[in-house]
């Protein structure tokens, strides 16, 4: 009986990994200039975090969350994001009483949720996101922003949409939340069971609905921007300061809700408009979560962030005809003629390694020229040859492979030869 991948997941196998793992890099070095600092939480958590974090109305804990009861009886839940284990981590190990404020850090993993595969999405995927804690300035969120985008530009994607919405401080919401239920309460019976169960617990939750999204009364409904207090519409007029400041476009969109709970103020997500990226156009998602410390019991702690997966900005790149150069070749290849040559290339080969040549040699006894064929296929840039003979006398052939050149050079000289011509 063959065992095949669970349907959702994926192997991501050599020739493949390398452009997540520039991906990766390129997010580490941009973190880096930015001074986020790398947090690592655990893969699965108590249930208790995600539906108080990230909401109990939210369609990721009724319907897609991962949980089981452990030996202990504990009810266990796999990450289906970011945002929560970073802040339980905040609030348990005290950070807000670090000496530098605010806490700026990003994470990068696996995260589950059941839901149906679709291009570009998976039941296990691999999220990047950033978390700033600490701070009710507008200019870390257009920092937050600015982040995401360059790290997109920095890839080669131009084809980017910023779509950014203000959800208000609590007084706000509450005022738009009453306008929301008179709004949809009379023809409620007409949306799915979902909406219906959302109309008194969270009414924001039915613009994100993918089902009634055409429903006449989604294009009438009352606007957050028209609910946003003196407080709330300064805010937001500060950070679209502030992006214009950067000179990152935008676009304002009153009906982006986001899909969690936590969320107020900022809200905003960013989009490909590639042609034939798919009709599900996000790419990253974030905002504004002040209470979330407070809600899983920390102090009063404003926060911003956001999250974006890595699969769907591969399929953005490939969307947008995108490529890198990700395997650039190893440095030097070991081919051997006879059997004490062949034993040499061991310790050379360990020698070459240890001074930070990447080599190879063979190891299936193949004739030269399968030997010669194996150094193209792995893009050496040296092949150096050595048979018994040259062994006796200290020596090995190096040819370079882009010029067809061929040298003899002293055996025990192998190293810095190599090194000199990389220079």
């Amino acid at each position: 009986m063959s065992i095949n991948i669970p349907r959702g997941t994926q192997d991501i196998l050599p020739g493949e990994v390398e452009l997540w793992q520039l991906i990766e890099n390129k997010a580490r070095d941009l973190c880096e200039k930015y001074q986020y600092q790398e947090i690592r939480t655990p893969i699965f958590e108590h249930t208790e975090l995600f539906s108080r974090g990230v909401g109990d109305t939210t369609d990721i804990v009724q319907k897609e969350m991962y949980t089981f009861e452990d030996r202990g009886g504990r009810s266990i839940t796999l990450r289906p994001e970011g945002t929560a284990s970073t802040v339980r981590a905040f609030v348990e190990k005290k950070m807000y009483g670090n000496a530098n404020q605010p806490v700026k850090l990003y994470y990068m993993g696996p995260m589950f949720r059941y839901e149906r595969p679709q291009s570009g999405r998976f039941r296990q995927f691999v999220q990047f996101g950033v978390e700033a804690l600490g701070s009710h300035d507008p200019a870390i969120d257009a920092e937050v922003i600015s982040l995401a985008m360059n790290l997109y530009k920095e890839m080669g994607l131009k084809k980017l949409k910023l779509i950014i919405n203000s959800l208000g401080d609590k007084d706000s919401r509450l005022a738009h939340r009453d306008a929301l239920i008179n709004h949809f309460k009379p023809r409620i019976g007409e949306f799915c069971k979902d909406c219906q169960s959302r109309l008194e617990k969270n009414p924001l939750r039915i613009l994100d609905c993918k089902v009634d999204r055409d429903h006449e009364l989604m294009k009438s409904a009352p606007s957050i921007i028209d609910y946003l207090n003196e407080e709330s519409k300064a805010y937001f007029d500060k950070l679209q300061k502030y992006l214009g400041q950067l000179d990152i476009p935008f676009e304002v969109d009153p009906n982006l809700v986001r899909g969690l709970d936590y969320y107020n103020h900022t809200a905003f997500e960013i989009m490909s408009d590639a042609e034939g990226f798919g009709a599900i156009t996000t790419l990253c998602g974030g905002g504004r979560y002040n209470g979330l410390a407070e809600e899983i019991g920390g102090p009063e702690t404003p926060g911003i962030g956001f999250a974006l997966s890595i699969e769907r900005f591969i399929a953005a790149l490939k969307a947008e005809g995108i490529e890198w150069e990700v395997n650039p070749g190893i440095d030097c290849y070991l081919a051997a003629l006879g059997e004490e040559a062949k034993d040499y290339t061991v310790g050379l080969l360990q020698k070459l390694r240890l001074a930070g040549i990447s080599a190879e040699r063979d190891y299936l006894d193949r004739k030269i020229k399968a030997q010669f064929k194996a150094a193209d296929r792995l893009n050496a840039k040296f092949v150096a040859v050595l048979g018994d003979e040259e062994l006796q006398n200290k020596k090995i052939n190096v040819k370079n492979m882009a010029t067809g050149g061929q040298v003899e050079v002293d055996l025990d000289g192998i190293v810095e030869y190599i090194q000199g011509m990389e220079r």
